[in-house]
């Protein structure tokens, strides 16, 4: 502890909180102040503790690992926000629903999730700052959206995205917890090669990143793979009548787990990767030299793979409603199914 008798806090910039627990055995502080300050990220406030912006009965503790019990009055002091390094950028965004906690959009093709290297500018982040500016409160102590899953970026469809620290630590516990336990459901439909047999099932393979190639994902044995579930249903065949035999699926997928590139993975290993994969399924395309021209012109000529995140559902972090959003195949991705529906 230090030796002030208060933090002296009040008179920064800033929130303060105060609360008051009662702790009857002796219990970590960086737990006890996550419990008690359950609208903020845990990591937050471990940051806080060890940034000496949180106090017990008013004098100053930094160590989070210390052990405290009794009758505690508790203060942080969550400073404003810092502004994002990405810039915001005039990017339009298909807005599906916003409320002050979280936003859910429809993500188009081409569109990168988060800045890294190569995909500095440009990216869903940049846009999101630019569209939320001051509505988004600070995820972590910086005034930016909070990422809790991402799709590729080839891939199409529904993401929700935090706008503030406590939706933030809400969404990221339902996606942690995989929907085992909760409403948190997402739903993709996939154009593959061929049909998978039997035409409903689940794949349970773990993946990690290929030995061979660490730009790649690949399943993984022997304890070093990251559970993977995937759990698919043929929806339709090309040609209808095929069966079995068909030409090309549409392929309804669920995740129980949410892994890296893990239904192109998981549909490549069972011998059906997505059209337009050129990543993990460059060598079914000599497949679409088979088809009739105008088939074959769409698959050369669709430049991503063909997953369209069509589903997702979840609880609202603060308010605890149920909400479900579905969203149709994007132009890209519908003229090249109607294309295989006409073989």
């Amino acid at each position: 502890m230090a030796d002030e008798d208060d933090i002296g806090l009040e008179d920064e910039s800033g929130e303060t909180r105060r609360a008051t627990v009662e702790v009857a055995a002796k219990t970590r502080f960086d737990k006890l102040v996550a419990d008690a300050f359950p609208d903020t990220s845990r990591s937050r406030l471990k940051t806080l503790i060890e940034a000496g912006a949180v106090a017990v009965d008013g004098a100053v503790i930094t160590d989070a690992s210390g052990k405290l019990m009794g009758n505690l009055t508790l203060t942080v002091v969550v400073p404003p926000a810092e502004e994002a390094e990405p810039k915001g950028e005039d990017i339009p965004l298909d807005v599906v629903y916003e409320d002050a906690e979280l936003i859910v959009i429809d993500k188009p093709a081409g569109l990168v999730v988060h800045p890294a290297a190569g995909n500095w500018t440009g990216t869903l982040v940049n846009a999101l700052i630019a569209h939320c500016g001051d509505s988004l409160s600070g995820i972590g102590g910086v005034r930016r959206p909070g990422i809790v899953h991402r799709l590729d970026k080839g891939t199409t469809g529904l993401m929700v995205v935090a706008k503030t620290d406590r939706a933030h630590a809400g969404l990221a516990a339902q996606f942690a917890d995989h929907g085992r336990t909760g409403p948190l459901e997402r739903g993709y439909l996939a154009l593959v090669w061929g049909s998978p047999d039997p035409y409903r099932g689940t794949i349970d393979a773990p993946l990690g990143r290929s030995p061979s190639d660490r730009t790649k994902m690949a399943i993984v044995r022997g304890g070093t793979g990251k559970e993977a579930i995937t759990h698919y249903e043929v929806a339709e065949r090309f040609p209808a009548e095929s069966g079995r035999g068909a030409v090309a699926s549409i392929v309804e997928c669920h995740l129980e787990t949410g892994r890296t590139h893990q239904i192109r993975v998981h549909l490549t290993a069972a011998g059906h990767p997505l059209v337009g994969d050129m990543v993990y399924g460059s060598h079914f395309l000599t497949k679409a030299n088979r088809l009739p021209e105008a088939a074959k012109s769409a698959v050369h000529t669709f430049w991503r793979q063909a997953l369209h995140a069509f589903l997702i559902a979840f609880e609202h972090p603060v308010t605890g409603e149920l909400l479900h959003f579905e969203s149709g195949l994007p132009p890209d991705m519908a003229d090249l199914v109607a294309t295989f529906r006409e073989l």
